[in-house]
């Protein structure tokens, strides 16, 4: 466990000769170590300086890619959630006020409290481009997307002229096309 968080060599190591996103790391190898079938995580991040909190969220996308576990993360904090999460649920007064994926959240949320609660939100951090895309219509030759990326992350590839980008899947074959005019109407007018 310590190899997978990136701890090799660090075995002797006293914990207060560890850096704080370090000792985040020992705390996640030891609840790793005992192989559980659901990681419950109770904000796992807060104490963190934005930096280090940056790091270990990039660390747990790539623990998590790997272990294929089904976790439970809590936190106050929406953006960490919307970048983290496959489906989030929404509380109040411990009362469940909507639960899906974090573009639905956004985009269709489901009572007046949710709505308030995402309000500031940029749809270009959560809508992601298969949801704007044209499927099985294929932009010729150029820059190119993955279907799971983020509406933010083609918005530099617009940059220069380009009018559309070819969207690919996993494999990097061709799924799509999305269009400059799509997403711009898409982040001014809300959902398609």
């Amino acid at each position: 466990m310590i190899e997978l968080v990136g701890l090799a060599g660090k075995e002797r190591v006293f914990p207060r000769q560890l850096s704080g996103g370090q000792q985040q790391r020992v705390g996640i190898a030891r609840s790793l170590a005992v192989e559980p079938e659901l990681w419950f995580l109770d904000e796992p991040f807060s104490a963190l300086d934005p930096l280090i909190r940056r790091e270990m969220q990039d660390e747990f996308i790539r623990l998590q890619s790997g272990l294929r576990k089904t976790i439970v993360f809590i936190t106050h904090d929406f953006d960490e959630a919307l970048r983290l999460a496959d489906k989030i649920a929404v509380m109040k007064d411990g009362v469940i006020e909507q639960s899906a994926s974090p573009e639905d959240i956004v985009l269709r949320p489901a009572t007046p409290y949710v709505a308030a609660f995402t309000k500031g939100v940029s749809k270009a951090k959560v809508v992601r481009v298969s949801s704007v895309m044209k499927s099985g219509a294929v932009a010729p030759a150029g820059p190119e997307i993955l279907a799971s990326a983020r509406i933010g992350d083609a918005a530099a590839l617009f940059a220069g002229g380009v009018t559309c980008l070819r969207v690919v899947g996993p494999d990097r074959q061709p799924v799509g096309r999305i269009d400059r005019d799509d997403v711009i109407a898409m982040l001014l007018g809300g959902e398609r």
